[in-house]
């Protein structure tokens, strides 16, 4: 792969643009492009102990369409949106496309939220129909609801055609947590899909036939993008264990079922690797890694056992992955690799980009096609993540001369729970309603390699029963937001001016636990 940089001494990376986006289009039409070529070809595999469930792409395909088909005729017509609430099943993403195909906007959530936290989405998306799973939660609503049985049956409906019509239009919508405590709808053009191309060659080095097994669940959007869209776009076979399937039963799967890619969560390769010995996976090329920092140490642990590579990929929810390091140029040590080939992107600082080689934020073109459309009924916060043509990560980076970037930490204080970016306003305004608590402020610590929990500190006239908070979190938080530890202490870290100091946080804990 040839670099190439158009500037010379500021932290600009230009790859020249990627090719347009087709029109009229519809991305689970093109994410499903190949099934003609490859009916019987197996699309995806459900993996378990005991064997595996197998779908081929005829029937893929004909379960989205069927599934097209049965939400059209509940009444809904294009554009209108439909809220999931289902579970780690294949279901989430048979339902998903098959609501794009329709033209339908789905809004794909964690199985694990809460009734209140769920609330909130419905108040802000006023969706059409909900689809939910026996068991996950949902507020009292007047909206109708379609269960799992109900979708199911829809498969075997007469297919419907794909609707058709402007890359640039609404195709779905995921949750973020932002800087403000206020989770947000990131809404996302047909065209996203589109851009993940240049994840194909920029950091998976994806075939048509490989194996590709991603050890998430159906519902989390990194399986749904990594694990299921992209293998399908191009032919290959989606592996997903079953949710009853651990991490240390995933070597064992991935040298049965011929995995050639895994990608996974740092720390679901830091449990794969507890037992320290070799893994015998003779058809695996690389893993990918993706959601939080990789550590050096499991790299290298990973290496050694395996002798294969893991690919790092950095991006957010409103863009993706769009750094990363690949097969045919892996990042730099340290580095999180390069921006993929199509990209623009740039390190700024308060006067436009910094120099090579100086501290900045990440910051992407808004012209890239994977970019959002803006977040749904809060056009303020879409326009303050804007400086000019430049999107804002919020995150810190340096520029190589040959366009590697480094890593330099989340300027905005954003936590990462196992792979989801958790805003710590919007966990301290949870315990600060919690009777006793006067002051409460939240952060995540590395406790191990690769293993980082978000923990409480708070300061009330005598300490609160760690149970009490607890239970005080998990009635109105999805489980990866709540803290896993709580620290009554007489004052919070404040700096000259009273502003809460969340980098001073980790002393205290080291001080009351001893060091990582």
């Amino acid at each position: 792969m040839t670099m190439t940089m158009t500037t010379t001494s500021l932290s600009i990376f230009d790859q020249g643009p990627p090719p347009p986006c087709p029109a009229p289009f519809n991305m689970a039409a093109h994410v499903l492009a190949r099934a003609g070529e490859r009916p019987d070809k197996v699309a995806l595999a459900v993996l378990r102990l005991s064997g595996a469930e197998r779908w081929s792409y005829a029937r893929l395909e004909a379960a989205v369409r069927g599934t097209a088909t049965g939400l059209l005729a509940r009444g809904l017509t294009p554009g209108e949106r439909v809220l999931m609430r289902l579970g780690n099943t294949v279901e989430f993403p048979v339902a998903y496309l098959g609501a794009i195909a329709a033209g339908l906007v789905p809004i794909p959530t964690s199985s694990q939220l809460t009734a209140p936290e769920v609330a909130g989405i419905i108040e802000t998306t006023t969706p059409r129909l909900i689809l939910r799973g026996a068991g996950i939660a949902c507020p009292e609503t007047d909206i109708p609801v379609l269960d799992e049985a109900a979708l199911e049956a829809m498969r075997a409906l007469p297919p419907a055609d794909y609707h058709m019509g402007d890359p640039d239009r609404l195709a779905y919508i995921v949750y973020t947590s932002g800087t403000s405590g206020t989770p947000r709808a990131v809404m996302h053009a047909h065209r996203a899909i589109w851009a993940r191309r240049m994840m194909h060659d920029g950091w998976y080095g994806l075939r048509a036939d490989d194996r590709l097994c991603h050890a998430g669940a159906f519902n989390w959007t990194y399986t749904l993008g990594t694990g299921l869209m992209d293998p399908w776009t191009v032919g290959a076979t989606a592996l997903i264990p079953a949710p009853e399937v651990t991490a240390e039963q995933l070597p064992l799967l991935l040298k049965r079922h011929d995995a050639t890619i895994f990608a996974a969560a740092p720390g679901v390769y830091r449990k794969m690797l507890k037992n320290d010995g070799a893994l015998f996976l003779p058809c695996l090329r690389h893993g990918l890694a993706a959601g939080e920092k990789l550590s050096e140490g499991i790299r290298d642990h990973w290496h050694a056992a395996t002798g294969t590579a893991i690919h790092e990929a950095y991006g957010m929810s409103e863009c993706s992955t769009f750094i990363s390091g690949s097969p045919a140029h892996p990042a730099p040590p340290g580095t999180l690799g390069y921006p993929q080939t199509g990209r623009r992107v740039a390190i700024l600082g308060p006067q436009g980009p910094v120099a090579i080689g100086k501290e900045g934020t990440i910051a992407v073109h808004r012209s890239d096609p994977g970019l959002m459309l803006g977040y749904m009924g809060a056009p303020e916060a879409t326009a303050a993540k804007f400086d000019g043509e430049w999107f804002l990560t919020g995150d810190l980076g340096a520029m190589a001369e040959d366009g590697a970037i480094t890593y330099l930490g989340r300027a905005d204080d954003m936590m990462n729970a196992g792979g989801y970016r958790v805003s710590p306003l919007e966990v301290e305004a949870v315990l600060a309603t919690c009777p006793g608590v006067t002051q409460v402020a939240v952060t995540d610590i590395r406790v191990k390699e690769d293993a980082s929990l978000i923990m409480a500190f708070y300061t009330a006239p005598a300490p609160l029963d760690p149970a009490v908070l607890d239970a005080h979190a998990r009635a109105r938080l999805a489980s990866y937001k709540c803290p896993r530890g709580f620290f009554h202490v007489e004052n919070l870290p404040t700096g000259p001016n009273g502003k809460l100091l969340r980098r001073a946080l980790r002393p205290i804990y080291e001080a009351l636990n001893g060091p990582a």
